[in-house]
């Protein structure tokens, strides 16, 4: 094994090394990414969410890997040069809430689950992905007490986001 050629004291630095690294990758708040690729929100245009038919829901738009905006930690693919521009103009503006982590698992106390980016609303002007359709439901179906559910999702992000 290769460990056993470092000294103690080399492996101490090698180790803390690694772990203020790990530290650093979470110094932002951690995106809806894919394990292999940190592509982000299944590589669909977040920007272009904004623009698109919404009832009934269209499929989301997928971006391509030359529209590549590399952002906290992730990739994010865009459907054209324009809408990767736009994005990187104001990230914050167009980023999903709660950096595309379901919506309705953090409002239930559920953790950070990762999204696809298939199901997604618009509430206000802000773009909320949803593991399942039956998350997006239950938000639509809240009418407007859906900023219950939403103030029970921030506090949420806010603990697990730190």
């Amino acid at each position: 094994m290769l460990l056993r050629h470092f000294t103690f004291p080399a492996l101490v630095v090698i180790f803390s090394l690694l772990f203020s690294a790990a530290g650093t990758a979470w110094a932002e708040a951690p995106v809806s990414k894919s394990r292999l690729g940190g592509v982000a929100i299944g590589g669909h245009d977040t920007v272009a969410y904004h623009d698109i038919e919404r009832d009934p829901q269209a499929n989301a738009i997928e971006g391509a890997k030359r529209f590549l905006v590399e952002y906290q930690g992730a990739k994010w693919y865009f459907a054209s040069e324009e809408s990767a521009a736009t994005f990187s103009a104001d990230p914050d503006r167009f980023k999903p809430a709660y950096n595309g982590h379901c919506a309705n698992a953090l409002s239930l106390g559920e953790g950070l689950v990762r999204t696809d980016g298939e199901t997604w609303e618009i509430f206000g002007d802000e773009l909320f992905l949803f593991y399942a359709p039956r998350g997006r439901v239950r938000w639509l179906e809240a009418g407007d007490a859906w900023a219950d559910y939403r103030a029970q999702a921030d506090a949420a992000w806010a603990e697990l986001s730190r």
